[in-house]
């Protein structure tokens, strides 16, 4: 830091600053806040781990951490498997490439309300009608159980967030030494084995990331989940991030809904340190 000059510092001091008041601050405050009694205007007393305490005894928190969990394994593993595969099939030997990863990334430009609401009408108005016309019923009265509420947050997501993963994979699918392939392919590697013996282990730091981008995405969710199904039927397609907000806002608990906030935090934070690790020791240098 010594050798840094004065001019380093003068830019990098907004950025900071912008971090330290946006961030660091409202958090802390965060943290002291769930300790108390605070409405949101008055911070009231002191408390200790009592909203802590009780949140551990909410049932409907610890079913909306249960929903989200199963969630975001689901589409974890779907959108990464979705976007692996684009990106091999938009670097392979196929025509309009670029036109087609335009297209496979055009969801991802699109804001999660608007995407819930699109979803919303087809799930509930084009399949129905389908439904109707092929005299299948299990089409019908989509995102009216917590089954097909599940999956349609599942096929959400996964549609919006598959094309900007497959970005990541491109950038290093394109940046694999070719003579390795080829070298593999003169020794009679089957495609299959290119892909799990070459292709894999070479693109691991690409799954590092994406495994973290999809973990976070997928745990905070909130936009999707109220315009798509609001939590319903009777709360059990609700979110973590919806519990949550409808604590703090519709309960006027807002030190209750803080406590929620850190503990959830917590886990977010841990589940994707520990998926980074255990990726990074598999990883294999280029």
């Amino acid at each position: 830091m010594r050798t840094k000059d004065l001019s380093y510092w003068l830019f990098l001091a907004p950025v900071l600053l912008a971090l330290t008041l946006v961030v660091v601050v409202p958090m802390l405050l965060g943290v002291y806040y769930s300790f108390t009694t605070w409405n949101g205007i008055d911070t009231g007393e002191f408390v200790g781990f009592q909203n802590y305490i009780d949140l551990f005894k909410d049932q409907r928190f610890l079913d909306s951490l249960w929903f989200t969990t199963k969630f975001s394994i689901v589409s974890v593993i779907l959108i990464n498997v979705i976007g692996l595969s684009l990106a091999l099939l938009v670097t392979g030997r196929v025509r309009s490439s670029k036109l087609l990863r335009t297209t496979f990334f055009m969801p991802n430009l699109i804001g999660g309300l608007i995407l819930g609401f699109i979803w919303q009408f087809i799930f509930i108005k084009v399949f129905a009608s389908v439904g109707e016309i092929i005299g299948m019923e299990g089409l019908q009265g989509w995102l009216s159980t917590t089954n097909t509420g599940f999956w349609g947050l599942v096929i959400l997501m996964s549609w919006q967030m598959a094309g900007y993963i497959m970005v990541i994979y491109i950038a290093y699918l394109e940046g694999m030494p070719k003579e390795l392939l080829e070298a593999s392919e003169i020794d009679g590697a089957s495609p299959f084995q290119r892909f799990r013996y070459v292709v894999f282990p070479l693109v691991a730091p690409a799954f590092t990331v994406s495994m973290f981008l999809t973990l976070s995405n997928t745990f905070k969710l909130y936009d999707q989940n109220l315009s798509l199904t609001a939590g319903g039927p009777y709360n059990s397609t609700e979110m973590v991030a919806m519990e949550i907000f409808k604590t703090a806002f519709a309960q006027n608990a807002f030190a209750y809904a803080q406590a929620k906030a850190v503990i959830f935090f917590v886990i977010v934070a841990l589940i994707a340190l520990v998926q980074v690790y255990l990726n990074k020791r598999k990883e294999v240098e280029m």
